[in-house]
């Protein structure tokens, strides 16, 4: 795999990260939403892993 797709999963990462701070950052964070998008994250660390 090139760098190319592992910068695209770097960014994709960075921004599910931006998602989540920004949930936690409103008066009442919902929680399904910060599960869902911490297991989006945790597939793309899983992926950027295998390269």
């Amino acid at each position: 795999m090139d760098n190319s797709h592992v910068s695209t999963l770097q960014l994709k990462h960075a921004g599910i990260e931006r998602q989540i701070h920004e949930e936690l950052g409103r008066p009442i964070p919902d929680a399904a939403t910060i599960q869902a998008l911490k297991k989006k994250k945790l597939k793309i660390k899983e992926e950027m892993a295998r390269y």
